[in-house]
């Protein structure tokens, strides 16, 4: 399964050599609050489809109506809330205001070189220049920003998030299925058959073997995730020294204050630097008090989610990047 961004844009590509007139709309500028970030993605084919969202839906109402009694033929700006009679109309939060560019997509091959990029697991940066709606692609770094800069609109666009889980337990189940909820792709690897044979699949990706060539085989990048549940030294002190090694933007590991000193203890034993070990977050999660396992699943997944968005203050840990990672990588 794609990312939701990736997901729009095959869906604008299969219109297109259907034969439709398709426009991709992208949030270009927010002020205040509003229910879509920079950069999300709705497609409109001239049929009256729609593939993804930039509000709860009215706006997207008004702009099929917009679309079909007039398809634009450049990219246009359209700007919603700037009012407070408008805001409530469309639905917008308090104060929201939401800036707009609707860009008329010639063909097929306008979005190929993206979709390329996000199988080669690559973050590709595609620039429009709205004035003309030539477009670039270029591959991105991870200080890119999305946005109007100017004339031009940045898209940024890379593969599907990835979380690889390590052991298969309740609090294992509860983590992959908010995970997807969260529009991650999830792998569990647990070597322990009774705990296979147990563990309700939940559509995710089971990966045999041991956990550290597990991890190695998966390459993990700075759309991955990995995080140590079983209880077991053995397994979890092994696929985190895999873990820490790589470039996988958080590695967490389930365990209270005292066992997650005695591991970092272990880790130094591994060769692995002081650096490498610091970026490890355990206990796992954020501190919410947490005692069930859908409860220390949802701690989790909220620092996921604030890492994700460039918070700094988590447990003392500084996060990977200055600012939120990019919305849609190696």
């Amino acid at each position: 399964m794609d990312s939701m961004d990736i997901e729009v844009l095959r869906n604008a590509v299969a219109w297109l050599q259907a034969g439709h007139r398709v426009a991709l709309v992208t949030v270009a500028q927010t002020w205040g609050s509003a229910p879509r970030p920079v950069g999300a993605l709705l497609a409109m084919a001239d049929d009256g489809r729609l593939s993804g969202s930039v509000s709860g839906g009215c706006i997207e109402d008004d702009l099929g109506r917009r679309v079909h009694s007039d398809f634009p033929e450049r990219c246009e700006i359209i700007k919603y809330g700037v009012t407070a009679e408008e805001a409530r109309r469309f639905g917008l939060p308090c104060g929201g205001t939401l800036q707009l560019v609707v860009e008329p997509l010639v063909n097929a091959d306008a979005l190929a070189p993206v979709l390329a990029a996000v199988e080669r697991r690559e973050l590709v940066m595609r620039q429009i220049q709205l004035s003309t709606g030539s477009a670039i692609y270029q591959h991105a770094g991870r200080a890119v920003r999305p946005g109007l800069d100017g004339d031009v609109l940045i898209q940024l666009f890379g593969p599907r998030w990835r979380l690889l889980i390590i052991g298969a337990s309740q609090t294992s189940l509860h983590l992959a299925r908010m995970a997807q909820a969260l529009d991650y792709r999830v792998y569990v690897c647990d070597p322990r058959e009774e705990y296979q044979q147990s563990w309700e699949r939940a559509e995710v990706d089971w990966l045999p073997g041991m956990p550290d060539d597990v991890v190695r085989e998966l390459r993990p990048d700075q759309r991955t995730a990995i995080i140590a549940l079983t209880h077991d030294p053995k397994l979890d002190d092994m696929a985190l020294m895999e873990a820490l090694r790589s470039d996988a933007f958080y590695v967490g590991a389930l365990g209270s204050k005292l066992n997650n000193a005695n591991r970092r203890k272990r880790l130094l034993q591994l060769d692995l630097t002081q650096e490498q070990i610091d970026r490890l977050h355990g206990p796992v999660g954020l501190p919410i008090g947490s005692r069930t396992p859908p409860e220390i699943a949802l701690s989790i997944l909220a620092e996921l989610v604030a890492l994700r968005n460039g918070m700094e203050f988590i447990k003392g840990i500084t996060p990977p990047l200055a600012s939120p990672l990019p919305l849609t990588i190696t």
